[in-house]
């Protein structure tokens, strides 16, 4: 995406203001999303739009999970699987003992 001048917002009396449709495009937000900003050094501002997640799919967001789904992602990739046509060949694969 090109950097591009997008509008303007007027802030209200209590710290609020309606960010432009574009913002709101770029940012992949609706109403009830929340917005991170990032102050930098530089003095410039990042915004982030950020969703929801409900609590009892957390766990799929960590940063370990979301890096395992990726090196799972690299193996399927690279062709790193194998393929089992039955039950007992996976856990002898595996090394369980069935007994």
């Amino acid at each position: 995406m090109e950097d591009a001048a997008v509008g303007r917002s007027t802030l209200r009396a209590k710290g609020q203001l309606t960010l432009p449709a574009k913002v709101r495009e770029a940012l992949k937000v609706h109403g009830g999303d929340e917005i991170e900003f990032k102050v930098l050094a530089s003095g410039a501002v990042v915004m982030r739009g950020l969703k929801m997640i409900p609590a009892d799919q957390a766990w799929f967001w960590t940063e370990s999970w979301q890096r395992g789904e990726r090196e799972a992602s690299a193996d399927l990739e690279a062709g790193r699987v194998e393929t089992f046509t039955d039950s007992e060949s996976f856990l002898d694969f595996i090394g369980v003992d069935e007994k």
